[in-house]
């Protein structure tokens, strides 16, 4: 049981500091928010269904003790960057290509599916996050209470909750932008433009920050 190993006091303290650095403006929300607003609150949902899951990849990833060649390869943290932010140049292209959407346009099952593997890949192909996990999560683990890999799996699932919380209220909050939207002609008609000058703001952002 989760309670044997997991102190009260040990989850209280983690899910608070989790919650607060998921608030913390980032490329995750601020990505889960943009579209939320241009796209609607289900697309954002969507999007932050799949970054959580990439944050499970990330767990494995630290429980195994993997993440430590990202902290001392820089071969293998850059090529990780590298890849990450093709794919976000690639997603703005596309955007680019696309036919001219609505504000809050319906989504096919299909475009939502997208949406989640998007959410999949950006969070897994950011090393920054392996990083994050690699530092972050230890400091809550005590060896004397037990497997120190249960302990990262708990604590991981505990992250994703959290984030999984803060980022479907963003999405929830950054739909109700979407009644301002509408009603600006200028907005509707640049939506590819504007979503793809958000796929290459986060691809800088990866790259060199």
């Amino acid at each position: 049981m989760m309670f044997e190993i997991l102190s009260f006091e040990t989850i209280i303290a983690f899910v608070t500091a989790s919650v607060v650095l998921s608030l913390v403006p980032g490329p995750d929300n601020i990505f889960v928010m943009t579209n939320s607003a241009l796209k609607g609150w289900k697309v954002g949902f969507y999007i932050t269904i799949g970054l959580c899951t990439g944050l499970i990849g990330h767990t494995i990833l630290v429980a195994i003790g993997v993440s430590v060649i990202f902290q001392t390869s820089l071969l293998a943290f850059n090529g990780l960057k590298i890849i990450g932010a093709c794919y976000l140049v690639y997603l703005g292209w596309l955007s680019l290509q696309s036919k001219e959407l609505k504000i809050g346009s319906s989504e096919s099952a299909n475009a939502n599916r997208s949406y989640f593997v998007t959410g999949v890949i950006m969070n897994l192909t950011n090393p920054k996050v392996a990083l994050f996990f690699l530092v972050f999560l230890p400091q809550f683990v005590n060896p004397i209470n037990g497997s120190v890999t249960i302990q990262i799996f708990q604590l991981g699932f505990l992250f994703i909750l959290s984030a999984l919380f803060v980022f479907s209220s963003i999405a929830f909050l950054g739909s109700f932008l979407e009644a301002y939207l509408k009603k600006s002609s200028t907005v509707n008609k640049n939506i590819n433009n504007i979503a793809a000058l958000v796929y290459f703001a986060l691809a800088i952002n990866l790259f060199f920050v």
